[in-house]
């Protein structure tokens, strides 16, 4: 269909509601595809009982948890009932709705058709034309198909229509909020290893993605870091429509002070989150970073691989100190012409001050782990022993240090070692293993264990 008209005489759903000024919006944003909504509202409510409409409202709104409120008059005005209309218009609806209806269809050939829709298939309708029953093809043939009107129930905006009792003044000054899905944010991390790799220069962004079907003008933006329970969560919807982006300037934009058992975080200014974007916002400039690089191997999960970390402390001595939330850590560095390369990346979760990061990047090119059991034996029904072997070759051109994690089960005890280890838990050793340049180091030891 090239083109559909709708000829409506008057269609109300399509007028904006009157005498309704938004004077202010807040915007809370959780992690989880929620949002938290709250709107102050200039609203002309009629004496007594009389009905209000609010259409700008998103299109993923949970129409249960509004609460009204009227600030001039709260003992005076009372939401008697609240009706969530949704059912928006679109071609299949109108057509669906003007079954046994006359309409007017204008072919591409410039001949008008009129008369009574009998069927259409998303493909062809069939129109009684009062002595013919003819067939059209909508691709083809369909220039224009127009309606008289819009039927009843359709509407073009999803809209709240409230039946309110006003025992006050005609304009009341109103606070309104509810709660939508589509709408989450993120955070992710921007980190440069310095050419000494003992620093990183790391920065944070905030990502919000609003598709709830409506923009917030000129909002205050809070943020809401930590996990809510929710007794029912919304389902999570598969987002069909691409998302513009748009990146906001880095600077000291976000204050972060605890809330409840959460985290919350404060744009120090007003934003605009418009519908189908995805807006980024610098949650703090950049700061260097203390970091230390750990290389890991754990021979039980991985035989030969070991892993590359960048460890540091999120306090203020490290250049941090603030509560991170959960993103993806993506680190870079610069190679000798100075261009910036790819390293890796890794997720963290949510992490208060002063608590340890270690933000996984790969598996180290040069240094390779092989484990073996050299030895094994039965001392009774309920006793074993065994003999590891671990070794550690370093290929690089410089001596490196390797924490070597060992899982040990039962009631243990390491009766033999050639070098020092340090209990983490109850089935967790270390030991931290210095190995040479081009060089290899093995590691021995003997435990016993019961059940």
């Amino acid at each position: 269909m090239k083109k559909l008209l709708i000829a409506c005489l008057t269609i109300l759903a399509c007028l904006p509601a009157a005498g309704q000024v938004r004077k202010d919006i807040s915007l809370t944003v959780y992690n989880s595809d929620l949002g938290l909504v709250t709107e102050i509202r200039d609203l002309k409510i009629g004496s007594g009982k009389s009905e209000v409409r609010l259409s700008d409202v998103p299109s993923q709104i949970d129409p249960t948890s509004v609460h009204f409120k009227s600030l001039t008059s709260p003992d005076r005005v009372a939401i008697l009932e609240q009706n969530y209309q949704f059912d928006l218009v679109s071609p299949a609806k109108l057509m669906e709705r003007y079954i046994d209806q006359k309409i007017k269809v204008v072919s591409s050939l410039g001949k008008t058709y009129e008369g009574i829709l009998m069927s259409h298939d998303g493909s062809n309708i069939v129109l009684n034309t009062g002595g013919n029953i003819i067939t059209l093809r909508m691709t083809d043939n369909m220039q224009n198909i127009e309606f008289p009107s819009l039927p009843q129930g359709l509407i073009t905006k999803p809209t709240l229509v409230w039946l309110a009792d006003n025992r006050g003044p005609k304009e009341q000054e109103c606070q309104i909020s509810y709660m939508t899905g589509g709408i989450r944010w993120h955070a992710e991390y921007v980190a440069v290893l310095d050419q000494d790799e003992k620093s990183l220069n790391l920065g944070a962004w905030v990502s919000l993605d609003n598709r709830s079907g409506a923009s917030y003008e000129n909002a205050k933006l809070k943020l809401i870091a930590g996990d809510v329970n929710r007794v029912e969560a919304r389902p999570q919807r598969s987002y069909d429509r691409l998302a513009k982006s748009s990146l906001a300037e880095a600077a000291p934009q976000f204050e972060e002070k605890a809330f409840f058992e959460y985290h919350l975080y404060t744009l120090q200014r007003r934003a605009t989150v418009s519908n189908n974007e995805i807006k980024q916002v610098s949650l703090f400039p950049n700061t260097d970073v203390k970091i230390k690089k750990v290389y890991i191997y754990d021979g039980a999960y991985n035989a030969r691989d070991i892993r590359v970390n960048l460890e540091f402390r999120n306090d203020k001595n490290s250049g941090l100190g603030m509560a991170l939330p959960a993103g993806k850590v993506r680190t870079y560095k610069r190679d000798s012409d100075g261009t910036q390369q790819f390293i890796g990346e890794d997720l963290i979760g949510h992490t208060p001050k002063d608590e340890k990061l270690r933000v996984f990047l790969g598996n180290a090119f040069d240094l390779v782990g092989e484990r073996s059991q050299k030895d094994y034996k039965r001392i009774n029904d309920r006793t074993q022993e065994q003999t590891i072997e671990v070794k550690l070759r370093n290929h690089k051109d410089e001596s490196s240090e390797i924490l070597v994690v060992e899982h040990l089960s039962g009631d243990w005890k390491i009766t033999q070692n050639s070098h020092k280890y340090q209990k983490k838990d109850a089935s967790t050793v270390e030991f931290i293993i210095p190995v040479a340049r081009d060089g290899e180091t093995v590691l021995n030891y003997t435990f016993r264990s019961k059940w």
